[in-house]
């Protein structure tokens, strides 16, 4: 009873939240290897000259990339590995914009500006965080069919168990030489079988940026202390001691990191463009990840460190399990945190994600068929009167 009970459930929430599924999980294809496919298609993302050398401070750079964006607000600036350019952010809510501009580290040539409306792998990103929707109701939608997701894979886990040992034979290999129904429906029970843990992670990790409610139950459930959310904590406003101005602060924290960090993958700093904002900080150790990363908070007048709360602050050598998991998130869902084979795996079982509502649709489609056919055949044919 309770099997056919979840049956039901399985079976119209699938058919409810199918086409959102097989987006998100296409999407999601392709943006498995969405920096690997840039690489290529983005030759101005790379230093064309010599590498090495004194490189410009953040204010210099900042005030190569105002010239070519006159009006817009530079938030900050990313150091990349030697042989990338830096890039300086603009981006703003009201109105709505993001560019990047690409400078030369260690000359201050403009090599690009690329502007975030133009680019296709943005468009894509819209559709798996929004199914393409105004943010406010995608989000929502995106997440709660996230949710749905992740009671299909456990309710699928119950319907998938065999009954007994001869009938586990057949759940794990898909029966090539059978009828297309018999193997569309193998390809529902079988890769579904497969990648469920896989699936279930997807699901976890999505939700964190779906429902703030999930995640931050996740993170308290994991010993997390305090808010979850990414907090900048303020500069003291009525402090006696001051630097020149915003931009000399970035430059004199830079310099700071400089010498506290001489190798690392990239590095990241904030411009304050609030007068009780702090300098944020990160300083990232693995190329092609997020987690690795120490960061730090900078009062804009005094250029002294401030302390703070929550995952993203302090090293990562010191963080807890709450705060590394959290970190870890977004390189989990990509499959970056094992490198290329992680992105391959997260890759195949998107793929496969994205076949379930089909290979599920025909299911039931066939078994829908398949009983009107039983009733027409059991409906008397009445005699034609004379």
């Amino acid at each position: 009873m309770m099997k056919k009970l979840i049956g039901k459930l399985h079976l119209y929430l699938g058919l409810i939240s199918g086409i959102m599924v097989f987006i998100i999980s296409v999407t999601g294809c392709i943006l498995a290897f969405e920096q690997e496919i840039k690489t290529i298609t983005q030759p101005y993302m790379f230093v064309n000259g010599p590498t090495g050398g004194k490189v410009l401070p953040p204010s210099e750079l900042a005030e190569i990339a105002k010239k070519a964006l006159p009006g817009k607000i530079a938030k900050g600036v990313l150091y990349d590995t030697p042989d990338r350019n830096a890039q300086v952010g603009f981006y703003n809510l009201d109105p709505e914009y993001y560019y990047v501009a690409y400078i030369n580290q260690y000359t201050g040539k403009l090599e690009h500006v690329w502007n975030e409306d133009d680019d296709f792998f943005h468009f894509i990103l819209h559709g798996h965080y929004y199914l393409w929707l105004p943010e406010k109701y995608g989000q929502t939608v995106v997440a709660s069919a996230t949710l749905v997701f992740f009671f299909m894979m456990i309710s699928g886990i119950v319907l998938w168990w065999p009954k007994n040992k001869s009938a586990a034979k057949q759940r794990f290999s898909i029966k090539w030489n059978a009828a297309w129904r018999r193997k569309n429906y193998d390809l529902h029970n079988v890769l579904g079988f497969y990648i469920m843990s896989i699936g279930v992670i997807l699901a976890v990790t999505g939700l964190v940026w779906g429902f703030q409610w999930f995640s931050q139950g996740l993170y308290t459930a994991t010993g997390g202390e305090g808010s979850d959310m990414y907090y900048n904590p303020p500069s003291d406003t009525v402090s006696t001691a001051q630097v020149a101005g915003p931009m000399q602060a970035v430059d004199k924290a830079w310099f700071q990191l400089q010498k506290e960090y001489p190798k690392y993958s990239t590095l990241n700093i904030s411009f304050p463009t609030e007068k009780a904002e702090s300098i944020f900080s990160y300083v990232n150790f693995r190329e092609g990840t997020y987690y690795n990363v120490d960061y730090h908070y900078f009062d804009q007048y005094s250029v002294k460190k401030i302390n703070a709360t929550g995952p993203y602050t302090g090293k990562y050598s010191e963080a807890n399990f709450a705060q590394t998991l959290r970190r870890m998130n977004y390189d989990i869902h990509t499959g970056a945190i094992l490198g290329l084979p992680g992105k391959i795996l997260m890759f195949c079982a998107s793929l496969v994600c994205a076949s379930l509502p089909i290979t599920g649709f025909v299911i039931w489609w066939g078994r829908r068929k398949k009983a009107s056919k039983k009733v027409r055949k059991s409906v008397p044919v009445l005699a034609t009167p004379q």
